[in-house]
C-alpha cells in the first residue's frame, strides 16, 4: 500500500486488542476509526446484513454462512479474537436422567441464538467424533439463554432436513426452560443463571469438564476458535498488503498484552492465584496454539470447517483458501 487509508474497525475490548484500540499500535498504511462493541449480536448484524464496517470481529460460523451468499462481503483474517474449550458448555437438568453423552439421543436440547452458533458447532462435533452423537436424534429449540432473544435472521438459517429445529419465540428463555424440565439439556455460550447461582437442579454434562478439556487439547492440539477478524473483501482486493498489515497489528497488540501479564510494572488482575493460573496455562503459548495465523491453528480451523459441513451449515466442505485472505495463507 502507498497512501494511508482510513478504515472503520469494531470489535470487543479484550486484553489482546486493547493496545490497538487505544492507539498504541501502528497499522502500516492504515488509520483506524475504532469503536468498542458491547453488543455482539448487533455487531454481527452490522457486518453481515448492513455491511457497515471495514474491519470487524465476527463469529466464525457467521463468516462461513456469508460465503454462501451471491456476493460474500468479507474475507477472513487469521486473527482469532475469542476462543473457548467446549466440554463445559453443555448443561443438563439433573432430573432428566442424562448421565452421559449417549443419553442425549432422544432428548430435547436448547441451543443459544442460532442452530449452529460457534459454541454449538464445536461441542456437537466433538461429541460426534468421540461419543457417536448424532444431532438428528434430538429435538432442538433455539433462543436466548437467560432472556428472550429474537432470531438472528440476517444469515442463512441452515440445518439438514432430518433435524427437528424451531425457535422458541420472544417470550421464553432456554435457561428457565432447563430449570423447569421443559428441555433436557442446553448448549450455550452463555452460562444459564441456575449454574451461576449454584442451583443443584442444573449441572454440566461433564462434571470433570476442565480435565476433559485439558486432555482434548493434549490429544488434538486444538484450542477451539469462536470469533475471528474480517475485512471487507473489496478493500483487500484493491489494496495488496492490507490484510497483512491488519494481521501484523493485531499480532503486535496481542504480544503487548502477553508482555504486560509478566511485567512488574503492570498491576496484577484481582483474580486469585492469577500468576499460578498463568503459569499453568503457559503451554498454550509455548506450543503456539494460542497464536494468530493459519499454521498454528490449522487443526482447529480444519476441524471447524469439517463440523460446519457435517452439520449441514455449509453447502460444501470449505478450505482455508476459501475463507482467508490469499496473502495470509502462509501465516
Amino acid at each position: 500500500m502507498s497512501d494511508p487509508i482510513t478504515l472503520s474497525l469494531s470489535c470487543q475490548l479484550y486484553d489482546h486488542t486493547a493496545a490497538l484500540l487505544e492507539g498504541r499500535v501502528d497499522v502500516e498504511g492504515v488509520e483506524f476509526r475504532t469503536e468498542t462493541s458491547h453488543d455482539v449480536a448487533d455487531l454481527f448484524r452490522r457486518v453481515v446484513e448492513r455491511r457497515e464496517l471495514d474491519v470487524a470481529e465476527l463469529g466464525f460460523t457467521f463468516l462461513l454462512r456469508s460465503l454462501d451468499l451471491e456476493d460474500p462481503p468479507y474475507v477472513g483474517i487469521p486473527v482469532f479474537l475469542m476462543r473457548k474449550f467446549q466440554h463445559s458448555v453443555v448443561y443438563v437438568n439433573e432430573a432428566s436422567g442424562i448421565t452421559g453423552p449417549s443419553d442425549l439421543a432422544g432428548a430435547t436440547i436448547g441451543e443459544f441464538a442460532v442452530y449452529g452458533h460457534d459454541m454449538g458447532i464445536w461441542p456437537k462435533g466433538i461429541l460426534a467424533d468421540e461419543h457417536g452423537f448424532a444431532p438428528e436424534h434430538s429435538r432442538w429449540l433455539i433462543g436466548g439463554t437467560n432472556e428472550p432473544m429474537a432470531p438472528m435472521d440476517f444469515v442463512p438459517q441452515r440445518h439438514p432436513d432430518g433435524v427437528d429445529v424451531r425457535h422458541i419465540g420472544g417470550a421464553d428463555a432456554l435457561g428457565s426452560m432447563l430449570e423447569t424440565g421443559e428441555i433436557d439439556a442446553l448448549i450455550s455460550a452463555v452460562p444459564p443463571a441456575a449454574v451461576l447461582r449454584g442451583d443443584p437442579g442444573v449441572r454440566r454434562l461433564f462434571p470433570d469438564a476442565d480435565d476433559r478439556e485439558a486432555d482434548y487439547h493434549r490429544r488434538t492440539g486444538i484450542f477451539p476458535i469462536m470469533h475471528l477478524l474480517v475485512v471487507r473483501r473489496e478493500l483487500v482486493d484493491a489494496n495488496p498488503g492490507l490484510a497483512t498489515a491488519v494481521y501484523r497489528a493485531f499480532t503486535a497488540s496481542k504480544a503487548l498484552a502477553e508482555q504486560a501479564y509478566r511485567s512488574d510494572r503492570t498491576p496484577e488482575p484481582p483474580t486469585p492465584w492469577f500468576t499460578q493460573l498463568l503459569d499453568r496455562d503457559g503451554g498454550l503459548a509455548e506450543d503456539g496454539r494460542n497464536d494468530h495465523g493459519i499454521a498454528a491453528n490449522r487443526a482447529a480451523v480444519d476441524a471447524f470447517l469439517r463440523y460446519h459441513h457435517e452439520q449441514g451449515l455449509s453447502n460444501r466442505l470449505l478450505r482455508c483458501e476459501d475463507v482467508f485472505a490469499a496473502e495470509l495463507l502462509g501465516s
